[in-house]
């Protein structure tokens, strides 16, 4: 069976965005550097980073590594550094104590498109965070966010425990 590559223009706003439709899933075409899979590894398996902030370069055609946060920063030091006007992709390592005492440690991907960013910067991120997303094995939590309560800290213990 042959499987042919499509590619759509779609025109939202003044804004053209090619989208390629192969095997049936829609994404932006946008690639992930060896770097940002690798750079979540280091998070998940040597827990050196508590939080990476990946971004898509247009130019490269693909997402990077933008920001890492060392094991000792905190989750409003992660909040902080994302863009208050501009979408970007972030996982964080979350450490919490359970019920029973017990010390866990789940991953949260999230997709954080404010409401106030720009409509093309939007589409882009909405397009390709599937492609992304698929290349981080061993994420166990995805929240959505428009605006910071969705994605506050008491948000994340709720869906951890």
């Amino acid at each position: 069976m042959r499987v042919h590559n499509i590619t759509v223009c779609l025109f939202c706003y003044g804004y053209a965005l090619e989208i390629e439709n192969e095997k049936g899933n829609a994404s932006s075409g946008i690639g992930v550097s060896e770097h940002s899979v690798n750079t979540f590894l280091e998070l998940q398996r040597k827990k050196v980073h508590r939080y990476v902030i990946f971004k898509i370069d247009e130019k490269k055609k693909e997402v990077i590594v933008e920001k890492t946060g060392g094991p000792a920063e905190s989750y409003d030091d992660f909040t902080a550094s994302l863009p208050e006007n501009d979408c970007r992709y972030a996982v964080f390592d979350f450490d919490f104590v359970t019920s029973e005492n017990c010390q866990k440690s789940k991953i949260f991907f999230i997709a954080w498109s404010p409401s106030v960013a720009r409509i093309r910067p939007k589409m882009l991120y909405a397009t390709s965070k599937d492609r992304f997303r698929r290349e981080l094995q061993g994420i166990h939590y995805e929240i959505q966010a428009t605006d910071p309560t969705e994605m506050d800290l008491e948000v994340l213990r709720e869906r951890a425990n």
